[in-house]
């Protein structure tokens, strides 16, 4: 059953709290308009303020009064009469044609249009067409249904409220539901300790570069929106704010994928040219290639292999490096193949309850005294998180700046190790001494069920951990953790799905399975090159199903 809220106005108490959030914190980031507006929400009576709130959090801005009853509010004309002087809504709007249709239900309409609606049983949108003509200027709601008694508010002042949750948040993707969710327990979140550092926003430019990027991404995302006018208003410019720039090339990298898959190699060239996002360097050989300009791939294939951004950039230069050379007439260079991992072979028949490969495999080498478990990524990324709690949660500058951080906001920048090097070289050097195997499980009862970016509570029990660091040297796991920390983004997942663990013997070893017609994908074949250079036990699975054979 669900649990219920108590207090009756908590998304009130929620909405004033962000307020006073923001004005501690984002004072000098405020404009006229919302400092004003700060100050004089908390005077109004408390039902005019809990409608407001009410309308700020529905989709959307304009309501019906009939809609808005909530026992708490009371009449909600009342309540909105002392809103009307502040300016933030109105009441009896104009409309246009369309958001009346939207506004009223179909035997309204027919009411409503009733000398001028000859085929009453049409769709909505067939209706809306057929007056478009006849109806095409705004007029008040009460003039468009003069027969109706309900009441039709507006509120005109969403996209500020919008800002002040933006500056709360440091995203639009969050809302005023988190508030709600974790009053209810169901999201639980790491308590952080905020210094006044810590802000998502350091000056008003930054909110007005987000929202600037943000309505480039809600354009680009639009259907038939012509790519040259979105990259026009993109911003060229490095922003001074790390996370925000991260953005900004995170979209560079998204809108050259584009072009890139439009052939338009020009354009494609340029956008890769000036984006820092990883991968976009690799991207930029491959399509001058593609444009046949092999002296300039050439040229920045080498610029690349002096110094490449991680290891798949390394893995992707090496893919490219033989191509273009034979198409330069270079000669052949002998590449030494790295060491190919222990390999299995099964035909199994099909399990009764479907082809699931791993499924398959775990079960068929599993046994008593040798357990199976599936894990992919989840194993090695919740060893890494639990012993890293307190590095991947320290309170950084502008790594937090709300209660509500699944993950710190620089988790994917490239400094994200490098800001936190001493956190995290205490926490890998416990596998040193011993320690780690108490932080991990001791990490695990006390923050079980708290968001964080690399523990999966629902697939992770105290058994298998108890198993795997029984069996896992810890030298292994150090390795584990380094790898993670070299490159975040990457390097979480292409771990192996299995995982077996001999108990007895105190060993294990990762599989990787793969089913008919599938191979192994480049962030695999990396975590297996790794394990194999450090000696950590690994094979592939290549299983065919009998009937196939």
């Amino acid at each position: 059953m669900n649990r219920v809220l108590e207090n009756e106005f908590y998304y009130l108490d929620n909405f004033q709290s962000v307020l006073d959030w923001i004005s501690g914190r984002y004072a000098d980031l405020l404009t006229d308009a919302e400092q004003a507006f700060i100050a004089a929400f908390p005077a109004l009576p408390q039902a005019s303020r809990a409608l407001f709130v009410r309308m700020v959090m529905r989709k959307g801005n304009l309501f019906r009064a009939s809609k808005m009853n909530y026992a708490e509010i009371g009449c909600p004309v009342d309540a909105a009469r002392h809103l009307l002087p502040t300016g933030w809504i109105e009441t009896d709007p104009v409309l246009t044609l369309d958001e009346l249709f939207d506004l009223l239900a179909k035997p309204e309409l027919a009411d409503a249009f009733q000398a001028h609606l000859h085929q009453k049983s049409a769709r909505k949108a067939e209706q809306l067409e057929a007056l478009r003509e006849a109806f095409g200027e705004p007029r008040a709601f009460s003039q468009w249904h003069p027969g109706c008694t309900d009441v039709a508010l507006r509120i005109l002042v969403k996209p500020l409220c919008d800002r002040l949750r933006l500056i709360f948040f440091g995203n639009l993707r969050q809302d005023w539901t988190e508030f709600v969710l974790a009053d209810l327990g169901l999201f639980r979140y790491e308590q952080v300790e905020f210094s006044p550092t810590s802000r998502g926003f350091r000056d008003g430019r930054d909110i007005d570069h987000y929202l600037q990027l943000h309505a480039c991404r809600e354009r680009f995302a639009e259907d038939g929106e012509p790519i040259e006018d979105v990259i026009s208003e993109l911003p060229l410019h490095a922003f001074d704010n790390d996370w925000l720039e991260g953005r900004r090339q995170k979209f560079l990298f998204q809108v050259g994928q584009h072009v890139e898959k439009q052939q338009d190699w020009q354009r494609a060239i340029d956008v890769y040219t000036r984006c820092g996002y990883p991968g976009s360097r690799g991207r930029a050989i491959r399509v001058l290639e593609k444009a046949e300009r092999h002296l300039e791939a050439w040229a920045l294939l080498q610029e690349a292999e002096r110094a490449p951004e991680n290891d798949a950039e390394r893995q992707h230069l090496a893919r490219l490096k033989p191509r273009l050379a034979r198409k330069l007439g270079h000669p052949k260079e002998l590449v030494p193949r790295a060491a190919s991992p222990i390999r299995l072979d099964l035909c199994l028949p099909v399990p009764g309850d479907g082809p699931w490969v791993e499924g398959a495999v775990r079960d068929h080498l599993g046994s008593e005294a040798a357990p199976v478990f599936y894990v992919e990524n989840m194993l090695a990324n919740a060893l890494f998180g639990l012993l890293c709690w307190r590095a991947i949660f320290a309170a950084i500058p502008g790594a937090f700046f709300h209660p509500f951080h699944r993950a710190p906001a620089d988790l994917y920048s490239l400094d994200f190790h490098q800001r936190r090097a001493e956190q995290f070289a205490g926490c890998l050097a416990e596998c040193d001494d011993g320690r780690y195997r108490a932080t991990i499980l001791a990490n695990f009862e006390a923050k079980n069920g708290i968001s964080a970016p690399f523990v999966s509570w629902e697939y992770l029990d105290r058994p298998l951990l108890e198993l795997a660091l029984e069996c896992i040297p810890a030298a292994h796991v150090k390795r584990w953790c380094e790898r993670i920390l070299a490159d975040v983004k990457v390097n979480r997942t292409g771990f192996p799905d299995l995982i077996q663990f001999w108990p007895g013997e105190r060993r294990y070893r990762m599989i990787e399975v793969k089913g008919p017609g599938d191979r192994l994908q480049d962030n695999q074949l990396r975590w297996i090159d790794y394990c194999a250079a450090h000696d950590m036990p690994v094979a592939v699975c290549y299983l065919q199903w009998e009937q196939a054979a």
